[in-house]
């Protein structure tokens, strides 16, 4: 069995999205435990594919393609995580912000949480401070911001204090991240960590949620 996690690993690694959705669906009849294929299976697989990008031995290219084989199996084995009543590690509210149509960096944060075990709404593009607001509801421990251009970061800090002046802050960890985004202008907002690039991402929120 834990021979078929290793495949299963590898298989997302190397992008094989039909070779991991057949070891998805082999790993369940063999009565391995969703949760198991989970966090044995996927999350490593994520994990490692963060640790190349960051050490410059996997790129863009790479990482959606192992993102989008994750994908494909996290898809089969969802059903079988609810019905086990497996919880997700937490909710992520994730968007780029008012102004900015770029997607990519966000759909790859959103990939790498999801791997991690993490539920993802994602807001999309050009959104406004009120709508990350108003999807803090019930189970959102993160909000996760992105502008990729340095008109737009200032909505950041206008999406920070509409979640104060909401009484919303509090309930939330604030993650953001960018090109033009830095450490300092994290801490200068008030947020609570900034993700250099999407391989680092996943840490970051586990770090700040204590998992």
């Amino acid at each position: 069995m834990e021979d078929l996690l290793k495949t299963l690993a590898d298989a997302v690694l190397a992008g094989e999205k039909p070779v991991a959705e057949k070891i998805v669906r082999q790993a369940i009849e063999a009565g391995i435990q969703p949760e198991k294929i989970l966090k044995e299976g996927l999350t490593p697989a994520m994990d490692e594919v963060g640790r190349r990008f960051e050490c410059g031995e996997a790129f863009i290219p790479e990482m959606l393609i192992a993102a989008r084989s994750m994908q494909a199996a996290l898809a089969i084995l969802k059903p079988f995580l609810v019905d086990t009543g497996v919880e997700p590690s937490g909710k992520v509210v994730i968007g780029t912000v008012k102004g900015d149509l770029h997607d990519i960096g966000k759909n790859l944060v959103g990939m790498m949480l999801e791997g991690a075990g993490f539920e993802i709404v994602d807001l999309g593009v050009d959104v406004p401070a009120s709508k990350f607001v108003e999807a803090v509801g019930e189970g959102v421990k993160v909000v996760a911001m992105s502008s990729l251009l340095t008109t737009t970061m200032p909505e950041m800090v206008t999406t920070v204090a509409a979640l104060k002046a909401a009484s919303r802050r509090a309930q939330v960890k604030i993650i953001i991240g960018g090109a033009p985004v830095t450490e300092a202008y994290a801490q200068k907002i008030g947020a609570d960590g900034y993700a250099p690039d999407a391989g680092l991402a996943a840490g970051l929120v586990r770090g700040l949620l204590g998992k």
